[in-house]
């Protein structure tokens, strides 16, 4: 503790307590999962999308996302080291439940809005958090989030190329995004997770900023989403599906209608809209490529 208040990295090879290796692993096992799992959703649109340009800027997006996701996970395994398991233990985790993956990729992605809506707000409350932790005491962690927070910045631009593109179009295409900004609301508000430890019983945010792998909580990481968003939306001509929305200028932050945060818990125990359909996805990927594991693993012995 006296390192980390110091703002000393700590390293893989570094002794650290048990309660501060797991919440690493937690945290960042979690990150990289949902890394690839959230490169599902936009997969769906890549045979879909409505021009060349847009299918390869969608299919970039997606190999960078999975990119993430294997160097998150090549960060957990040194952690993992001590318990003798390795990434092939962390997908096991993920396809027997164990490992949750956030909320908002267990959403369906109806229409091509839903591209937009994904890369501008969820990409942009991604860097929200992620930039938060760029300081994080952990340093591999704090390194691996350098790479991927310059990639998010572009992702974030591809989501609100698309987003434009609609807002400038047809009617039709408007009211199309108005729909998805309608049935992502609440999932957007979830991505933070809940104010309180007395929502879902975790004390996770607190062990974080305790440890100083972060330094805000999910309610300021909210705040600052809505700070820098909530203008952009309206200025589009767009409306949020939240009559009770406004800022309060004598407490200075933004009142707004709590999400159901029973669905939330739901979502995360992979009972969303589509968390069994992608995890079975990701279930059949990674059986029938085993034989380029195996192979890897022959040269290296």
């Amino acid at each position: 503790m006296e390192r980390i208040e110091a703002d000393e990295k700590i390293e893989a090879d570094d002794w650290m307590p048990d309660e501060y290796r797991l919440t690493l692993i937690k945290l960042i096992s979690m990150h990289g999962m949902s890394e690839i799992m959230g490169a599902l959703p936009e997969k769906e649109w890549v045979p879909k999308a409505p021009s060349l340009n847009r299918k390869l800027g969608i299919m970039a997006k997606v190999q960078d996302e999975m990119g993430h996701g294997q160097l998150l996970l090549r960060v957990t395994e040194d952690l993992l080291a001590p318990y003798g398991k390795n990434r092939g233990d962390l997908m096991q985790d993920l396809f027997n439940g164990d490992l949750k993956f956030h909320n908002v990729f267990h959403m369906e992605t109806k229409t091509w809005a839903d591209a937009g809506i994904i890369g501008w707000l969820v990409d942009g409350a991604a860097i929200i958090t992620q930039t938060d932790m760029l300081r994080a005491s952990y340093g591999p962690y704090a390194r691996a989030l350098k790479r991927i927070c310059a990639e998010e910045v572009f992702h974030a631009q591809h989501g609100e190329s698309i987003i434009l593109a609609l807002v400038e179009g047809t009617a039709e295409q408007k009211e199309m995004l108005q729909e998805a900004l309608n049935r992502w609301w609440e999932a957007l508000l979830m991505f933070f997770g809940p104010a309180s430890k007395e929502t879902t019983g975790s004390s996770k945010q607190d062990l974080t900023i305790k440890y100083k792998i972060r330094t805000k909580t999910n309610e300021e990481f909210r705040q600052l989403f809505f700070d820098k968003y909530i203008p952009r939306i309206l200025s589009l001509g767009l409306t949020i599906p939240d009559p009770t929305l406004h800022f309060d200028e004598k407490a200075n932050l933004w009142t707004y209608q709590q999400p159901d945060w029973s669905k939330f818990l739901k979502i995360i125990r992979n009972n969303g809209p589509r968390s069994q359909a992608r995890l079975n996805l990701r279930r059949t990927s990674y059986e029938n490529n085993a034989w380029v594991r195996d192979a890897l693993r022959a040269t290296v012995s």
